[in-house]
Parts: structure tokens; C-alpha cells; sequence
């Protein structure tokens, strides 16, 4: 199996852009991605691109502004976790030696006029009649937290207090202002206890990163970011889930990719994650390994997530503040955690990062598990 390289990366400002189609966003961050590394766009060999809401041949549409025709093309939807799936295939691409160098965006443009599809109504959707909307899913899971784990609502507000600090130096982000705990805990109710200022915004955006082959990479980078383990797993269509706080499919994702490019969850310098709601960045420590189960709200109110800390979680912000434009995210976390190890994250920067863990979570169902899960993970 070859060396995975991330040789470029791009991305456009987070936030609600009404006036920009989807791929007018692609088309920007690819172009980003491009610039960064000084490629040629038609080196490309192979494309793929990831898009939720609205998707339709988005990888011809967003190639074509930049000349790119006549190569392999791949349009992927997989819920939250489409970016990280896109990511995921073309690594299999460039592991497996099928080709040198290719290219994964993922891209959103939900607030803009030219959505034409829009979510059911309740009365069209059974998941929505029974109340298992998203918000709903995550405040059974904050109450099962509350009741089994050394956690409480304060613990949640800190969460995003601490993404929303994070995300003041982030100049990507949608938002960029401090909160306080009391703040977030007196925002609008949601779906008790889960608050608005706990829940991820609405955001359009994209993001890219270009990969290849180590030897490609030697023509181009002498500071190689590898990545080193790699894994996408789906969850089990029965009910088997042992515990609505614990996702069998995600513990077999972080598994895999730590197995793959054996490491210890010790030696992690910097982590990106799915945080749609901030109880769950807690679950996510666990998943990670970070710290043992139920020891979330500890390893949070320790310190060790924070810019600063032992193992800072989302220095970009996280999808709290940054924003979460569904299928963008998978690929906007190795973007980020791309960044962090070459030491150019700004205010965000964790010293001297060598090794990181980007993770994204989608489609979720209590009880069912149909969900899937991205794990990569970065060495410099």
C-alpha cells in the first residue's frame, strides 16, 4: 500500500452566503487547494465531491471551472460524514497505486435561493411525527449523560464556550465572538437541555484537499503531512445498541484507523470533531479514546481540550462556531488538522503538533445505528 500525502488544501469562509450557488463555493475552495500547492489542474487525475443538500453532478459542475474534463469523477452523499467519505475514497485511490494525485471537496450552499428541495414537513416525515428530529436525538442523549455520567449542563455550556474562544482566531469561521457559560445556559430552550447557543448553525461553505502518492509528493513538498490511517465505517441496521450515549460503528472506526497507523491515542497532539450539539464533543473524547467512558466532562473540565491544553479538541472552533455545512465538514477537518501540523493555524496554533485526528460523524439513528463514521489520521 503507498504513502498518502495531503499536498494541498483550501477552503472559503464559513456563513450564510445567499447570493453564492454551491459550486461557485467548490470552485473557490478547489482553487484554493490548487494555489496552495502550486499544481497544475490538469495533473488531476481523479475527483470526487461531497454535497447533502440539493446534490446533482456537483464534481463535473465544480471541475469545469478550473479545466478539469476527461478524468475519473465522484459524486458522494453519506449524510455529515460526506466529506470524510469523499476523503476516504480517494485515499483508497492513491493507497492502492490506481492513480498519482487527485482531488476531494465538499460543499453546502443550504441558505442560498437556488435550494429548491427543502426539509419534509412533520406530516411527511415519521422520524419528525415521533419527535426523533436531530435536536431531540442529542438532548436523549445529553439526559442519558445527566443520569449516568459524571456530566452536567455546565459541562455542556463549557464546551461551547470554549469552541466559541477557539473559534476568535479562526478567520474561516462563521462566528468569531466569546460566550460565556451563563450566556449559552440563558439562550432559547431547544429541546430541554440542549440550548440554541448549544447547537451548530446552518452554514454554507466548502472545502478541498488534494492527495498523491509520496513520490508524487517529492516533487512538490520537501515537509510531507501523511496520512497514515484511514477508516469509514457504517453502522448495524438492527437494534443492538447497547447504550444511546455509545456508537458501536464509531468505536470500530477509531479502531481501525488507530490500528492502521499504529499509534497510541496518547500520543495525539490535536483532534478535530463532529460537536452539532455540545454535549457530544464529551462522547466523542471517549470515542477517541481520549479518556476512559464517562470521563468526558473530567477530561473537559481539566483543561486538556483547551488551546493550551494536553490535547486540544477543535482549536478551529469547531462546528459550534465555525459553522456545519453537512458535507463540507468531513473534509474541512483534515483541512484543518492539515494546517495544524504544518504549523500554520494562526491563533489557533498548537504548538508543535505532530500528530493529529480528524473525525466526522453522520446520519445518526438511536437504537438502529445507521449511521457512518470518518476517521483519518495525520502525521507530520
Amino acid at each position: 500500500m503507498n504513502e498518502v500525502v495531503v499536498l494541498g488544501i483550501g477552503q472559503t469562509v464559513f456563513g450564510k452566503f445567499p447570493d453564492k450557488t454551491a459550486h461557485e463555493l467548490g470552485s473557490e475552495a478547489v482553487g484554493a487547494a490548487l494555489q496552495d500547492c502550486g499544481l497544475n489542474p490538469r495533473a488531476l487525475q481523479v475527483a470526487y465531491a461531497a454535497r447533502a443538500v440539493n446534490a446533482t453532478t456537483d464534481c463535473q459542475k465544480i471541475m469545469m471551472a478550473h479545466g478539469i474534463s476527461e478524468i475519473e469523477m465522484f459524486n458522494v452523499q453519506n449524510a455529515c460524514a460526506g466529506g470524510s467519505t469523499a476523503v476516504r475514497g480517494l485515499w483508497k485511490d492513491i493507497a492502492s497505486g490506481f492513480f498519482d494525485v487527485g482531488i476531494a471537496v465538499g460543499v453546502e450552499a443550504i441558505t442560498g435561493t437556488q435550494v429548491a428541495s427543502r426539509p419534509l414537513k412533520a406530516s411527511q416525515d415519521l422520524e419528525a411525527e415521533l419527535g426523533l428530529t436531530m435536536p431531540a436525538l442529542f438532548a436523549n442523549i445529553a439526559r442519558r449523560q445527566l443520569d449516568t455520567q459524571d456530566a452536567d449542563v455546565r459541562d455542556f455550556a463549557r464546551v461551547s464556550a470554549k469552541n466559541h474562544r477557539h473559534a476568535m482566531h479562526n478567520p474561516f469561521a462563521q462566528y468569531r465572538k466569546a460566550l460565556t457559560e451563563d450566556e449559552i445556559l440563558a439562550s432559547r430552550m431547544i429541546c430541554d437541555p440542549i440550548t440554541l447557543l448549544q447547537c451548530c448553525p446552518n452554514t454554507d461553505g466548502a472545502a478541498a484537499v488534494i492527495l498523491c502518492s509520496a513520490q508524487f509528493a517529492k516533487k512538490h513538498t520537501t515537509k510531507p503531512i501523511k496520512i497514515t490511517g484511514s477508516s469509514l465505517v457504517s453502522g448495524s441496521y438492527a437494534f443492538n445498541q447497547k447504550d444511546i450515549t455509545t456508537f458501536d460503528f464509531g468505536d470500530k472506526a477509531v479502531t481501525d484507523a488507530y490500528e492502521m497507523a499504529a499509534i497510541d491515542p496518547k500520543d495525539i497532539d490535536v483532534v478535530e470533531i463532529h460537536d452539532a450539539f455540545a454535549n457530544e464533543e464529551l462522547l466523542r473524547y471517549e470515542e477517541l479514546q481520549l479518556c476512559e467512558r464517562g470521563e468526558g466532562a473530567r477530561l473537559l473540565r481539566s483543561g486538556a481540550t483547551e488551546l493550551g491544553g494536553r490535547v486540544p479538541v477543535n482549536p478551529s472552533g469547531g462546528l459550534l462556531s465555525l459553522g456545519h455545512p453537512l458535507s463540507a465538514s468531513g473534509v474541512r477537518v483534515v483541512v484543518d488538522i492539515t494546517r495544524q501540523l504544518r504549523g500554520g493555524a494562526g491563533g489557533s496554533q498548537v504548538d508543535d503538533a505532530k500528530l493529529g485526528v480528524a473525525h466526522m460523524l453522520g446520519g445518526v439513528v438511536t437504537g438502529l445505528q445507521g449511521g457512518a463514521c470518518g476517521i483519518h489520521v495525520l502525521v507530520r
